[in-house]
This record gives C-alpha cells, structure tokens and sequence, in this order.
C-alpha cells in the first residue's frame, strides 16, 4: 500500500462543505479551473507499475488509472489521469470518497459536484469521465461492503 493524504477532514460531509467553501472564493471558471489543475499536481505519486489496462477507468476521454485498497472498514483509492483538469477532478473525488468506510462512501452524494457548478462547467466527455470515476468508487464500496 502506498502512502495517501486522504482523508483530509474528518467525514466526507466536511470534506464537501470544505470544498465548496475554497471554490467559493474565486469569480470565475477560468480561476477555477486553475484551481483544479493545481489540486491534480498535489495527486501523491502513482506507481509506473499501476498503470495497466486492468486499472484503466473506462469511460474516460483521458487516460485514468484508479486502483482501491482495503476493506469494508477502510477503502482507500489511488488515482491518476493523464490531463491536468481530470486529474484536479480525481483529487476532489479522493477527498471526499478515499480513507473513508465503505458504508460512509455509500451514504454519501457527490453533492460537492453541483455545489461548486461543476456539473454546468464541464464538458460532456469530463462529465462521463467524472460519473465513471464517481459509479467505480461507489461500486467499489458496494462490493467491499
């Protein structure tokens, strides 16, 4: 198992509120969207080795790998993408989702992704990607559970 900072906050409520809360401070997308491709580059680092078709999240236009660990108790994911806004995506979706127990990830919408206006600011194909990420975690947790 590598080394993962999340979870950040304590529950992944906090962590959405937390993530509305910094994305209200900037006025536009084109901010926002800089702050995305800055949270992707604090993505820890993502072993060459994981980066197999068996780990390939399909659904994507970019290329993302996501490989889970743990249990019912405990599931913690690791993720990387090979574009700049998805992986700042995979960070907010690891914040809100990684380190928690699978009941928590299953009792938990991505409220944060309308809260923020995600859903209205991202093109079709990232909004695929996104719910692919978002439908693997949750089925993740499903089995695990």
């Amino acid at each position: 198992m590598t080394n993962s900072p999340f979870p950040l906050e304590p529950t992944a409520a906090e962590a959405q509120a937390a993530i509305a809360e910094e994305f209200s401070f900037f006025g536009d997308w084109s901010e926002r969207y800089q702050y995305l491709i800055d949270l992707g580059r604090k993505l820890p680092t993502f072993p060459e080795g994981w980066k197999t078709e068996e780990h390939r999240l399909l659904g994507c236009q970019s290329m993302v790998w996501i490989v889970p660990e743990g249990d019912a108790d405990k599931l913690v994911f690791h993720a990387i993408s090979d574009s700049a806004i998805v992986s700042g995506l995979i960070y907010l979706a690891l914040r809100v989702y990684s380190g928690r127990s699978a009941a928590e990830i299953l009792a938990t919408d991505p409220d944060y992704v309308s809260a923020i206006g995600l859903a209205k600011h991202l093109s079709p194909t990232r909004s695929n990607g996104l719910a692919a990420m978002l439908a693997f975690i949750r089925d993740t947790a499903q089995a695990r559970q």
